[in-house]
């Protein structure tokens, strides 16, 4: 494994990258960007569970629930790390390469797929994976768009390579990755082969443009904002502006069929990722909860105990069906790697997307207003103010314990930081309607309808069996227990 440094001087680099409409020369050293560096760093902190040729324990791919469940708390743990923001440098690469496996054994594209997770693992890479196209008008698939780029697609075929041209929209991390693995979005028609197309290129290659989003921009007071001042990730319009791609870095060219397939294969690995990394923020939650309602004294109100009832209920919920999509997994036949249940990792994804913003309403209203309308880390740092608040805002607690619970809560529940957050508990490793989706295709049905049809007399053919013929022997009823 590389070290954190060693990491940090990998990323200075000939990379395009644009934040606020100006080009960063060192992503390390800019103001921000170089925050989001060094929480990516955590990611190469020393870790339990490393292979026995001493490679990071992200890539060690999982061949049954063990290896699956050692992998979920390895995320979780990252996360803590992360002061509840995921790291997300090794998680979601290895997310895909564990896809690409499975999906590119027996093509041509096997050793493709092989050598490069091998050069990743070796090299102790950072991978950014780039999926969600730009789509423009989501009535139409990509060869009916009124711009063909607007799903990337493959504009050039040589003999040493493809050509691709297009963008992938909120790349997370790109910035402070070694290299990017591009995915298909969807499934596609037989006669869209061009936009059936996944490889893998570093980030510094010429034509790969990175467009920062700035939507963490200005969180730099740590008293008032004591998560998203020093932890940050960002997110990128990932642009392929005619990039030569080599054919040994290309794992998909023109096979329609598989890239449904290879999109689907890549949310099964990822959305477990995601409810992995979802469990530090919610036993944040129901910490917050618990310690806010004794700061303000108002812990022992039946309403309050309700509200922090529910909340362990749902953090603990997402916690067991998480373990239980582990427990439950499955093994691909070919190639022998494990994958989690999918059905299980959609009902932890949809549990914690349907409720979230609930979890939040309830922390909010045991919190109080101050959430908005408390001081700032100025004010409690002048001699001629702080006095004053130290006096009117003691409660149960000091004022200073109070407000840096009040300050952790306003960060991740009512400043940017929590508009983030919110928006990735809806959108973030698919939609809610997506894993309704997954659920409703992932669940078999039949045995519960075995069941009915045994308990309502029906046979398989939908015919009621006729009812058993009376007895007019009194001795072949049955008799009363009384």
């Amino acid at each position: 494994m590389r070290s954190p440094l060693e990491y940090l001087q990998g990323l200075r680099d000939e990379r395009e990258v644009w934040y606020r409409g100006e080009r960063v020369a060192d992503v390390t050293a800019h103001p921000e960007l170089g925050i989001a560096a060094k929480h990516g760093a955590l990611d190469f902190e020393p870790h339990d569970g490393s292979d026995p040729s001493g490679r990071s324990p992200y890539y060690v791919i999982p061949r049954n629930a063990e290896d699956l469940r050692l992998r979920s708390a390895l995320i979780e743990a990252s996360t803590t790390r992360g002061a509840t923001l995921v790291v997300l440098l090794k998680e979601i690469g290895t997310d895909a390469l564990f896809a690409l496996h499975r999906v590119a054994h027996g093509t041509t594209f096997q050793t493709n797929v092989e050598a490069f997770f091998e050069h990743c693992a070796d090299k102790d890479l950072a991978i950014a994976t780039a999926q969600t196209d730009a789509k423009g008008d989501r009535s139409k698939g990509p060869s009916a768009q009124f711009d063909p780029d607007l799903y990337l697609r493959i504009v050039e075929r040589r003999d040493d390579g493809i050509v691709v041209r297009g963008a992938k929209v909120h790349t997370s991390c790109t910035p402070n990755v070694d290299e990017i693995i591009v995915l298909p979005t969807r499934a596609m028609t037989p006669d869209e082969t061009d936009w059936a197309v996944s490889f893998a290129v570093p980030v510094s290659t010429p034509g790969v443009k990175l467009l920062c989003s700035d939507y963490l921009h200005g969180a730099d007071d740590p008293w008032t904002q004591p998560v998203s001042s020093r932890h940050k990730m960002i997110e990128t319009l990932t642009i392929f502006d005619d990039v030569f791609v080599p054919w040994e870095r290309v794992f998909l060219a023109g096979d329609t069929s598989a890239a449904g397939q290879l999109a689907l294969t890549f949310v099964e690995y990822h959305r477990f990722t995601a409810v992995s990394y979802k469990l530090p923020l919610l036993d944040t939650l129901v910490g917050l909860a618990t310690c806010l309602a004794e700061a303000n004294g108002i812990q022992k109100a039946s309403h309050v105990r309700d509200k922090l009832t529910w909340l362990i209920g749902y953090a603990e919920t997402v916690r067991g069906l998480t373990h239980l999509a582990a427990n439950r997994a499955r093994v691909d036949e070919a190639t022998q790697i494990a994958f989690p249940d999918p059905l299980t990792v959609n009902l932890a994804k949809w549990t914690f997307a349907r409720d979230y913003h609930e979890a939040v309403s309830h922390v909010i209203d045991i919190a109080g207003g101050l959430l908005v309308t408390g001081p700032s880390g100025a004010d409690w740092s002048s001699p001629e103010l702080r006095p004053y608040l130290e006096k009117y805002f003691g409660a149960a607690v000091p004022a200073a314990t109070r407000l840096a619970l009040l300050n952790l809560a306003s960060d991740l529940l009512a400043r940017n930081y929590a508009g983030y957050q919110n928006v990735l508990a809806v959108h973030a490793e698919g939609s809610l309607e997506a894993e309704k989706l997954m659920i409703w295709r992932s669940y078999d049905p039949e045995p519960a309808r075995r069941l009915v049809r045994g308990l309502a007399g029906i046979d398989n053919g939908w015919t009621v069996a006729p009812p058993a013929p009376a007895t007019s022997d009194p001795a072949d009823r049955p008799q009363s227990p009384v």
